[in-house]
């Protein structure tokens, strides 16, 4: 989807360094120092208006989050209803995912989300997709020993794509759930997409998977 130009957006951006980190690269190593605590970091890339990071953050307050989201429109977005809040357990990188490497260390992010990703649907594209194989070994190297990659899409093609992706890699699926909201998981908590398309009856579909 298009996302309408916000001509403040870079002013925003430099006013809340502090929040939205400007060079995220010099703290590859060091996170825990920036938090302030040696909690889990969990990592959501696609950060989107930042819904399910805020209620991540409020019902894990023990767990520090951290929004990776390229879209400067969006992110803005995200910051202004998380700086809403009182939590402290949350900042944003403005950052392409094919960055992640020089941000994080090895083992140093212990869950990593996938929410509602573009899909890419034509075949020309599909390594531009979250779940193709060089993102993969992206997240392997960050993640720390028996961390999770948790992925949630409506788009029955992608979710087919990413376990077929995961099964190739290697990696072990914990979840393959093909309708989500069919099942009572109070852990569960929902993206802006994610509540637009169950409202429309549409299923919803969540993979657990671990390297």
């Amino acid at each position: 989807m298009r996302q309408r130009n916000k001509p403040w957006a870079d002013d925003f951006l430099k006013e809340n360094e502090h929040f939205i980190i400007a060079d995220p690269q010099l703290n590859k190593g060091s996170w825990s120092e920036v938090f302030g605590n040696s909690n889990p970091i969990y990592v959501e890339i696609g950060t989107g208006k930042g819904q399910f990071i805020a209620g991540m953050a409020e019902k894990y307050p023990d767990v520090n989050f951290i929004g990776v989201e390229l879209a400067k429109s969006v992110i803005v977005t995200a910051a202004q209803k998380i700086m809403e809040t009182d939590y402290d357990n949350i900042l944003l990188i403005n950052k392409d995912a094919e960055d992640l490497k020089n941000i994080f260390a090895m083992d140093e992010i212990s869950q990593i989300y996938l929410n509602f990703s573009d899909p890419w649907p034509k075949n020309r594209h599909k390594k531009r997709r979250l779940t193709f194989h060089t993102f993969l070994e992206k997240y392997r190297d960050i993640l720390q020993k028996n961390g999770e990659l948790i992925f949630k899409t409506d788009n029955r093609g992608l979710f087919e794509y990413s376990l077929v992706s995961f099964s190739e890699f290697g990696m072990t699926l914990k979840e393959v759930n093909l309708d989500l909201h069919a099942i009572d998981d109070p852990g569960n908590v929902m993206t802006e997409y994610e509540e637009k398309f169950s409202a429309k009856g549409q299923v919803i579909y969540r993979c657990r998977s671990e390297f």
